[in-house]
């Protein structure tokens, strides 16, 4: 039997927990009806009798106490809800247990902004990992040693896995069961459950809202600039002058403020008002290719496709209701 423990945190997103048991519980009954012997033995552990979750809305009853559990094969640390690190302060009883049994041959899994707290036990000290989009820059700024590969829908390495932004975890449950069960057992689960089974990234997702949080005026005021204007050219030496910079020091300031750099941020300017308009309107691709400050078509796909993970075209067949075929 595979042992697998569920973490009972506080301000766990309650369907976390509840979606992690059901999956390989029914795995359990779809092996059963195959004529197999049941694969997995599932506990949802805490650390007492009673945990509140989501402000307290909702609570957990463990089935079992950390303390009692000596060695399991498969951890999962839910996603997190509320204030994130918040959550993660709340939480930091389980860090020093999640190590041990990875040191003594537990994998580890978290869901969604459950990366926060597997990203503070250390064990994703330069490795790979995912998490929620919204949440890439506060993680990329606490945990600088960690690798954030945030257009993931999961990863898979060393023994530690994680998933993009919520239901993102239905896809590292599969994994996980394809993993442990097979492949023909994983088609079923997801045909059962009916999710996909490959989905593999969460670019299409994410929605670019430039960080501005970081105190700096000049930056605040250049990033405002480039969001009011990105139908222009402009270069990066003009916006520096713009804003009585040098070159050099208006990178860098501009890096340290937005953690994207000068280019990078009016890409993404440009690819957000270009997904905008490929969801809501009737315009042909070209004219939104120019509506948004490109004027060479393979540019446009190469960028478009390098941060949404899907070509113009495949974008609006999929989000254009009215006009998916333009």
């Amino acid at each position: 039997m595979i042992d697998i423990s569920i973490l009972a945190l506080k301000n766990a997103v309650l369907a976390s927990v509840a979606d992690s048991r059901y999956v390989f519980m029914m795995v359990n009954e779809f092996l059963k009806k195959s004529g197999k012997a049941p694969l997995f033995n599932v506990r949802v552990v805490g650390l007492n009798g009673e945990v509140r979750l989501n402000g307290e809305l909702f609570s957990i009853h463990p089935d079992a106490m950390i303390g009692d559990i000596k060695y399991t094969n498969l951890v999962i640390i839910p996603a997190l809800s509320g204030d994130i690190f918040t959550a993660t302060n709340v939480n930091l009883k389980y860090v020093s247990w999640i190590n041990e049994q990875y040191k003594n041959g537990a994998e580890v899994a978290s869901l969604c902004t459950g990366a926060f707290l597997l990203a503070f036990s250390g064990l994703l000290k330069d490795r790979q990992c995912t998490t929620h989009w919204l949440y890439a820059d506060e993680f990329r700024h606490h945990y600088a040693s960690v690798t954030l590969v945030d257009e993931k829908a999961i990863t898979d390495q060393h023994r530690l896995y994680s998933s993009g932004g919520s239901n993102s975890w239905w896809s590292l449950l599969l994994h996980l069961v394809e993993k442990y069960a097979g492949r023909e057992i994983a088609i079923y689960t997801a045909k059962y459950f009916v999710v996909d089974l490959d989905r593999n990234t969460q670019s299409p997702f994410i929605i670019f809202n430039g960080r501005k949080d970081h105190g700096d005026e000049v930056i605040i005021k250049s990033q405002e600039f480039i969001e009011q204007n990105y139908r222009e050219k402009f270069a990066v030496d003009e916006l520096a002058s713009r804003f009585d910079l040098t070159r050099r020091t208006f990178e860098r300031k501009f890096k340290k403020g937005t953690r994207n750099t000068v280019a990078e941020y009016i890409q993404r300017v440009k690819i957000e008002a270009a997904k905008k308009q490929l969801e809501i309107g009737r315009k042909p691709i070209m004219e939104i290719m120019l509506d948004v400050g490109y004027s060479d078509v393979p540019t446009f796909r190469d960028i478009f496709k390098r941060i949404t993970g899907m070509t113009p075209v495949e974008y609006k067949q999929k989000y254009n209701k009215q006009d998916g075929n333009s």
